[in-house]
């Protein structure tokens, strides 16, 4: 191994490192990236480093290399994991697994498709046509699965956004003869929503972009993804049509091959297009009571997509069912938050369905066939666990909560195989060593599933106890419980820390990081709160104050088109966009006393527009026309003495800004 690579290239193993810091330990890896070596072992375990561009390290020839070698007889290549672990299945007749871990964009995804390419090239020397057939689907079942689970985020254009362990089920020949698809923790707030740079799951765009004109004339949706709420956000994103088209049909291809047949493809395809319809349906509130939907073709859509008759779709929208003490069943109507809440959770629960029915379907194709041990001789299984890598983002939810404790719990497994049952080892033959200290993370894993006080138990508890649990009251639990915890606080145990909010944040210090976690906030639909607007050389942005400024919309002014104001003193601001909806604002000219915040953003706007050889147009009326999902709307200001505050309201498709009279 040394020969093939020179000492030019570092050492290929870092227990052969002079001096074990982690200085050495950070310069031999350095150095082996610089000369094109992105993988490094130490003992058995593997160390990758992403180059983020494809490099000739795969295919045919490459794997005949290492088919057949022992671990260290090649330099360190993924290959060589996969084949030892081949190797000691068919030796010993044994279950063996390959874990693959690492932080979100470390390559995980494309680690486990090499390890199944692999597999699938060295097995089946005969070519049993069965066999044939179950590495088919396996390999496309990862083409799939991608389509549906992973997305575009800041850190990867295709990271998985759900974890997969997949069992592959091996004849005594060593022939794969069947497998498994278990799939955790699919992140489904994505449906709704996504940071600024990221998308939705690919599948939504590879529909929009992919599918004919006549398909998508059926399922009454048009190419851009800007005119959905679900998609917009990455609509501007840098992905071709030609691209995406090209990954619509390999995902038909594998679908074909896996065995989906043509009405279950279009099936899953009505799915997606009335989920789509489902984000663009909005409530309003009915002059004589009640709420109403505002475009009642959109509840047409989803009917007829979802062979639903319309008047239950509707009531799922506007009403509940409770059932009250005395066994009478009543309905509750929403109100417009409640509603908006509803349809949200609708849209996610049947995303959800969809892929879990994606990965059955792919699993009734897989499972093993008439196997008998008895006649066919004792099955062994290879498995391969992709998933989530750690991820600490601006605003942490649930999810990342989740995401976090398994890289915890998976550590906590490595720290068990890796080192302390290697010392134990060593202590029980009596070979004279060096203790290493490492450590040990059970503490954290203690901190979220201990039993009646751990954050899941609290959170349980929480959620089946009756009356008004509220976010302050279940964090206050929390920092009872753990206000003694090394690796937890939050804002009441540390009042100097203004990095966290009182009653909404806290925080845990993971092994590999300290990550904030926000508890969810109940009302997400009030229009009255203030916002703030950051202008940059390159993008305005919409951002919430109260929420540590999330960025709530990103316009680049590249596609600013445009201004609007109204006359008043309360004056309404429409930034006209290319490609997007309009962007409504008010700003108080008024508050602070002759700050003049419109003169300035138009300034602004006009100096960018003016470098960029162009005008920008500003209109001046009481009622402006402005473009939302691709229809033409109407928003003005009204003046009332009933309004307490500032407030939006929407009236058969036109908005208006009730501003209260002095």
């Amino acid at each position: 191994m040394e020969d093939e690579e020179g000492p030019q290239c570092g050492k290929p193993d870092f227990v052969l490192l002079d001096q074990v810091t982690m200085e050495d330990f950070m310069e031999n890896l350095k150095l082996r990236f610089e000369k094109g070596r992105i993988y490094t072992y130490i003992g058995e375990v593997l160390v990758s480093v992403n180059p983020y561009q494809e490099l000739p390290l795969y295919g045919p020839e490459a794997i005949a290399r290492y088919q057949g070698r022992e671990l260290y007889e090649r330099p360190p290549h993924l290959y060589a994991v996969a084949n030892a672990a081949y190797r000691a299945m068919k030796r010993r007749s044994r279950d063996t697994c390959i874990v693959i871990s690492g932080e979100s964009g470390a390559g995980k995804t494309e680690a486990s498709k090499h390890i199944m390419q692999y597999i699938a090239a060295v097995t089946n020397p005969s070519q049993r046509a069965e066999v044939e057939r179950v590495k088919n689907v396996l390999l496309k079942s990862t083409c799939v699965l991608e389509a549906f689970g992973n997305a575009r985020t800041n850190r990867n254009h295709n990271s998985s956004r759900f974890g997969k362990y997949m069992d592959i089920n091996f004849d005594f020949k060593g022939d794969p003869v069947g497998g498994h698809i278990h799939s955790y923790l699919l992140e489904k707030s994505r449906v709704l929503k996504q940071h600024v740079g990221e998308r939705n799951f690919h599948a939504f765009y590879q529909v929009l972009r992919g599918c004919e004109d006549s398909e998508l004339r059926e399922l009454h949706l048009q190419r851009s993804p800007a005119l959905y709420n679900f998609t917009r956000q990455g609509a501007g994103l840098s992905v071709s049509d030609s691209d995406e088209k090209s990954h619509h049909q390999a995902v038909m291809e594998a679908m074909q091959v896996i065995g989906f047949r043509a009405e279950e493809v279009g099936s899953v395809h009505r799915i997606l297009a009335a989920i789509l319809h489902l984000g663009n349906i909005e409530f309003v509130e009915k002059e004589e009571g009640g709420l109403a939907v505002s475009e009642e073709v959109l509840v047409d859509h989803v009917a007829e997509l979802t062979a639903t008759p319309r008047e239950m779709v509707l009531r799922c929208l506007l009403a509940r069912t409770v059932a009250s003490g005395g066994r009478e069943v009543i309905e509750k109507g929403h109100t417009a938050a409640e509603a908006s809440y509803a349809r949200d959770a609708c849209a996610k629960a049947v995303y959800q369905r969809l892929f879990e029915w994606v990965v059955n379907r792919i699993n009734s194709v897989m499972e093993t066939r008439d196997r008998d041990p008895r006649r066919d001789g004792k099955d062994t299984v290879i498995g391969v666990l992709d998933i989530y890598g750690f991820e600490v983002f601006p605003v942490n939810s649930f999810e990342q909560f989740c995401i976090n404790y398994c890289n915890e719990k998976l550590q906590q497994l490595f720290i068990q195989l890796i080192l302390k049952q290697e010392q134990e080892e060593y202590e029980r033959e009596g070979i004279a060593w060096q203790s290493v200290e490492y450590f040990n993370n059970a503490t954290i894993v203690d901190l979220v599933e201990r039993p009646h006080r751990g954050i899941l138990a609290v959170l349980d508890e929480a959620c089946s106890s009756a009356g008004t649990i509220t976010d302050r009251i279940f964090l206050q639990t929390l920092d009872t419980h753990h206000r003694h915890h090394p690796h937890y606080t939050s804002r009441q145990l540390c009042p100097t820390d203004k990095t966290m909010e009182f009653g909404r944040d806290f925080r845990i210090k993971h092994y590999a990081g300290d990550v904030t976690s926000t508890v969810p906030q109940v009302n997400r639909f009030n229009k009255r709160r203030d916002r703030a607007l950051l202008l940059t050389d390159r993008h305005l942005y919409k951002l919430e104050p109260r929420r540590q400024y999330r960025v709530m919309r990103a316009v680049p002014l590249d596609a600013v088109t445009g201004l609007s104001v109204t006359s008043g003193r309360d004056q309404l601001v429409v930034l006209h966009a290319r490609g997007q909806d309009d962007l409504v604002v008010c700003l108080h000219r008024s508050q602070p006393p002759l700050d003049n915040r419109i003169g300035e953003l138009v300034g602004v706007l006009a100096a960018h527009c003016q470098g960029e050889g162009r005008a920008l147009e500003v209109r001046v009326s009481d009622c402006i026309p402005l473009s939302q999902r691709g229809a033409r709307r109407l928003v003005s200001v009204e003046s009332t003495t009933e309004q307490p505050e500032p407030d939006f309201r929407c009236r058969r498709g036109t908005f208006t800004l009730l501003w209260p009279s002095r």
